[in-house]
């Protein structure tokens, strides 16, 4: 059993570790609002993509059948709500260094939690997972997805949260507005161009072909 835990813990920690929108967004939320702040954005991130890897586990089959489709319609949901976000960090306004950014708002729960449930990306990994971990014919179902959820959460939190750790750690380097100012830049362009790649999926979307 201890090899299984391993292999899930890893597995879990690198789909969450890896950079991403949800990655992106905590290291520029921790960089202008600090870890305490962002925390609820990182929370909000691993309940989404724990209800994924739940979601998943309990309709493989179904979710398998549909996926085309579904992905079709997450893609470009979540393709606008990024660029939506791309630009909320792009254009956030700068502080002094001396002044409290306490008016803004950061990051919120529910924006980690959309980030993850409409990324296409999340479900392919939870899948992948799940048909690792969780399917076959000498397991306990059940259980075993429950374990997955729980090392899924902790992984997620973990791995989220060390981005915004860097985000806060990166902050009194930022304290000049005009450093602020092109590291929002540089971080709204970076979650714009992971839109790139759910780009034909959003195509196909608005055309229409579901």
């Amino acid at each position: 059993m201890l090899p299984v835990i391993a292999s899930m813990l890893t597995f879990a920690l690198v789909g969450s570790i890896t950079p991403g929108p949800v990655n992106i967004i905590a290291t520029a939320s921790g960089a202008r609002f600090g870890l305490r702040r962002t925390l609820p954005h990182v929370t909000g991130a691993t309940v989404g993509y724990v209800l994924v890897v739940a979601v998943t586990g309990l309709t493989l089959a179904e979710a398998t059948r549909l996926l085309p489709q579904v992905s079709r319609i997450m893609a470009l949901g979540g393709a606008l709500f990024l660029l939506w976000m791309a630009f909320r960090i792009a254009t956030a306004p700068v502080t002094a260094a001396d002044a409290a950014d306490t008016q803004a708002t950061p990051p919120r729960l529910t924006d980690g939690a959309l980030v993850q449930i409409l990324n296409p990306k999340a479900w392919l990994w939870a899948m992948s997972g799940v048909g690792l971990f969780v399917s076959g014919p000498d397991r306990a179902a059940g259980a075993m997805l429950a374990l997955f959820c729980l090392l899924s959460f902790a992984m997620c939190f973990v791995g989220v949260g060390s981005w915004a750790v860097l985000g806060h750690l990166i902050r009194q380097a930022l304290a000049a507005p005009e450093r602020q100012r092109w590291f929002n830049r540089a971080m709204g362009a970076l979650l714009a161009a992971s839109v790139l790649p759910l780009l034909p999926e959003v195509l196909t979307a608005i055309s229409g072909d579901l």
